[in-house]
């Protein structure tokens, strides 16, 4: 049984006393105490328990409660993007319809040392910047002028990580790519991984940076494979492992999915559906999920659609078909192409930006829904990064306030 049927289960068994007698909380705490209710609740994805709220009063009040707050999943809030004039400008897209949940411009990230900052990752509620203390534009940058910043901007916490060790020959290239893995079901613990590219721009290795040594680490690549990172490609972590996507050089740059664990020890490449076409992965319902845009001839009729698949298990390889949906009639409405640029951590929701515009669209590929669309800044950048608060105290190493 998938997770979100799981959550479905519980709240038909559970809104049944919950609406027969909404002020006899005593009664109920005789069947269910809140300790029960909330161990439940913990384990449920963070859309059901955002759905239980709206059973009740007294289950609004359970799971809105701070001290209870921290041991339950969250929902998306939304999205961090970027806009560029002379520097970065930060922004929010909420997809909860309130306002952005924290100042996304994270003013107590070091002001007076960083002249710029740039988002590069987000996973489970931290954040991953990238800050220089020179006034250069991006492109300037040099790696002993920047440095990396983990914060959780729910609690204002934050550690700078310390600089890379210099490569030498034969490993020593650029880096463009960098992503965070963690997973606070795990461990407070998180890890850095930045990918070094030789002057073909096929991966060499990776640099580890681990909260729990507070030091970096490096490992070479350990496949025979020559894999080319894809520049704007995101880094996702899902079940211990991070995915990205790259260029595969001996089959003519097909696309594949290139995996590596957090010890970097092992790689793996994983072929993906339509190698051909650019494609977005993200982490959902605790699997990696894959979300493509593509043609197919009916009847000699061009028919646009997306497809929705879903990673088994990095083991397997094999890619699993959850939806597919037409978005001939979203183009046709707004004469415009679409490209999705993330996927809903709690359900099988894509988000869809459209070429040349300025708006966030939801898209339910489970029932064929539009939801709210959300304007954007203009002279946004390609990367967006989804938000889901974490509202836990501990971040490892943390050395701001």
């Amino acid at each position: 049984m998938e997770e979100a049927e799981k959550g479905e289960v519980f709240e038909r068994n559970t809104k049944p006393w919950l609406d027969s007698h909404p002020g006899e909380t005593s009664d109920a705490a005789g069947v269910f105490t809140d300790d029960i209710i909330l161990e439940i609740l913990s384990r449920l994805p963070a859309r059901s328990v955002h759905r239980f709220k709206c059973v009740s009063v007294p289950g609004r009040d359970l799971i809105t409660d701070p001290a209870n707050r921290k041991k339950l999943p969250q929902a998306l809030a939304g999205f961090l993007y970027m806009s560029f004039r002379s520097v970065h400008h930060h922004h929010f897209a909420s997809v909860s319809g309130g306002a952005a949940p924290f100042d996304p411009s994270v003013p107590y990230l070091q002001p007076n040392k960083y002249k710029d900052m740039e988002q590069v990752d987000a996973c489970n509620g931290l954040l991953l910047y990238r800050g220089c203390t020179k006034n250069l534009p991006p492109w300037d940058w040099k790696e002993d002028d920047c440095r990396f910043v983990v914060c959780n901007p729910a609690t204002g916490s934050w550690v700078e990580l310390p600089p890379q060790p210099q490569l030498q020959e034969p490993v020593k290239g650029r880096s463009r790519v960098a992503g965070l893995a963690f997973d606070p079901t795990v461990s407070s613990h998180f890890h850095v991984l930045r990918f070094e590219e030789a002057d073909s721009s096929s991966v060499t290795g990776v640099s580890i940076y681990s909260s729990r040594t507070g030091a970096w680490s490096h490992r070479d690549r350990a496949m025979a494979e020559e894999v080319t990172l894809s520049y704007s490609t995101r880094c996702i972590f899902a079940g211990g492992v991070l995915y990205l996507m790259g260029s595969l050089q001996s089959t003519n740059n097909d696309h594949v999915l290139l995996a590596v664990d957090m010890a970097g020890k092992v790689w793996k490449t994983i072929s993906v559906p339509y190698p051909r076409r650019f494609a977005m992965i993200g982490s959902s319902q605790g699997c990696l999920h894959y979300a493509i845009a593509s043609v197919s001839d009916n009847n000699n009729i061009l028919v646009s659609k997306i497809e929705l698949w879903c990673l088994k298990d990095c083991d397997s390889k094999e890619w699993v078909l959850k939806h597919t949906a037409s978005i001939d009639k979203i183009m046709g409405m707004t004469m415009k192409n679409y490209r999705v640029i993330g996927i809903h951590p709690d359900c099988n929701t894509i988000f869809l930006v459209p070429c040349g515009g300025h708006t966030l669209l939801p898209y339910d590929m489970q029932h064929q829904k539009v939801g709210c669309i959300l304007n954007l800044e203009k002279n946004s950048t390609q990367r967006f990064l989804p938000y889901v608060p974490l509202f836990s105290e501990s971040l490892a190493d943390a050395n701001g306030r």
